[in-house]
């Protein structure tokens, strides 16, 4: 490829070309039904995981969803820090794990900020303490609380907590190449932001998810189609029957000009759908309310 050509279609001049070996057979996007299921899911989450850290830190917090994708385990696990704080969590009848994902320096501004301390000293990446891993599995334990509400039907096996990592390339949740869906979030917690990204095997949940743009067998179209048609709704009118005029007469119209109208005063109005007339109908009342007897129905072949 030219210099000239790589500009043509907005590439650098001298990056070599690459390509990513991608599997058909098994896809790693998500269906855009399942997405928008699964981004209104975590939305709720992240709701619920700011009120849950809001009331056990005592410092106003604010957890944001950012991005849900599917990704194959190896890829998560690589686009994490080296050193983090990972939060295992076993799946009822499954070898795989959920994970939580945050800085380790996070957790320990929270825990300090549970403590009654102002988190105003530098805290670094390490291992958490016997107290301060008891502290963290209690506000794991209500986002997982969170976890399950949020997703509701789509999560039908019990989550519970496992234990706790700190190297992302050690921790083995799942195979290399197992699917994974990976929801990332932004946590504030008083003028303190970090990232944090919760990880679930994907056949834990697109099963429930159903299959994405089924369709049904043609055999019996006409019948679904006269189902469908049945139960559109349609604006129903009682009126007079219509005068033609000129443009002129209308352009002149004023207030006090009195149109005669080619509807005699016993006929029964008109009773129509979109302008076709069905009928005829009489004027009369329902308790407090207008109300028409039909009187005549026509047949419109049309």
């Amino acid at each position: 490829m030219t210099v000239q050509e790589q500009l043509a279609i907005g590439v650098p001049a001298g990056l070599p070309k690459t390509a990513d070996i991608y599997d058909f057979g098994r896809p790693t996007t998500l269906a855009r039904e399942h997405s928008r299921v699964l981004e209104v899911a975590f939305e709720t989450l992240a709701r619920q995981w700011g009120t849950q850290l809001t009331a056990k830190v005592r410092v106003i917090s604010q957890v944001t969803s950012e991005q849900v994708l599917m990704q194959t385990y190896n890829e998560y696990a690589a686009s994490l820090p080296h050193t983090t704080a990972m939060v295992l969590c076993s799946i009822a009848d499954s070898r795989n794990k959920a994970v939580i994902q945050f800085p380790a320096s996070a957790g320990l501004f929270w825990v300090d900020s549970m403590l009654g301390g102002h988190g105003t000293g530098t805290l670094t990446e390490r291992k958490f303490t016997q107290i301060e891993q008891g502290l963290i599995r209690r506000l794991m334990e209500d986002a997982l609380e969170g976890l399950h509400y949020s997703l509701g039907p789509v999560l039908t096996r019990q989550l519970a907590i496992d234990s706790i990592q700190y190297n992302s390339q050690f921790a083995q949740a799942a195979g290399p190449s197992e699917l994974m869906i990976v929801a990332t979030f932004e946590i504030r917690v008083g003028e303190r932001t970090c990232p944090a990204t919760v990880a679930m095997p994907a056949q834990l949940l697109l099963a429930q998810l159903g299959e994405a743009n089924p369709t049904s067998p043609g055999e019996n179209s006409r019948e679904l189609m006269e189902q469908q048609v049945m139960n559109v709704p349609l604006d129903l009118a009682l009126q007079l029957a219509p005068l033609k005029v000129l443009p002129s007469r209308i352009l002149d119209l004023a207030v006090g000009d009195v149109l005669k109208l080619p509807h005699p005063q016993h006929r029964p109005l008109e009773l129509a759908v979109n302008g076709q007339r069905l009928g005829h109908a009489a004027m009369g009342s329902n308790g407090s309310r207008l109300a028409c007897v039909v009187v005549t129905t026509e047949e419109n072949p049309a």
